[in-house]
C-alpha cells in the first residue's frame, strides 16, 4: 500500500510541474516589479478559458499532493 501511494505521489508531483509550466505567463513590467505588484491587485481580471482550467487543475493536483503526503506519513507511523 505504501509503495502504491508513493508511486501516485511521484506521478502527481510530475503532473504538478507540467501543469505549472503550461500556465500562461503574466506580463510583468518594470513598474510592477518596483511597486511590488500593487497595480495588479486592483486591476486583476478573472481568468477565462485555458488559463482558468489550468489554475483549477493545479489546485486539484496540489490538494491531491497534500492528501497523498499525509496518507504516507500516517502509514509510515503505524
Amino acid at each position: 500500500m505504501q509503495s502504491l501511494l508513493t508511486t501516485f505521489l511521484i506521478i502527481d508531483s510530475i503532473l504538478i510541474v507540467i501543469a505549472t509550466l503550461m500556465q500562461p505567463q503574466k506580463q510583468q513590467d518594470a513598474l510592477s516589479a518596483l511597486s511590488g505588484g500593487a497595480t495588479d491587485l486592483f486591476g486583476k481580471q478573472k481568468s477565462r478559458g485555458f488559463e482558468a482550467f489550468m489554475e483549477k487543475v493545479t489546485v486539484v493536483l496540489g490538494a491531491l499532493f497534500f492528501i497523498l503526503a499525509i496518507a504516507l506519513v500516517y502509514l509510515s507511523s503505524h
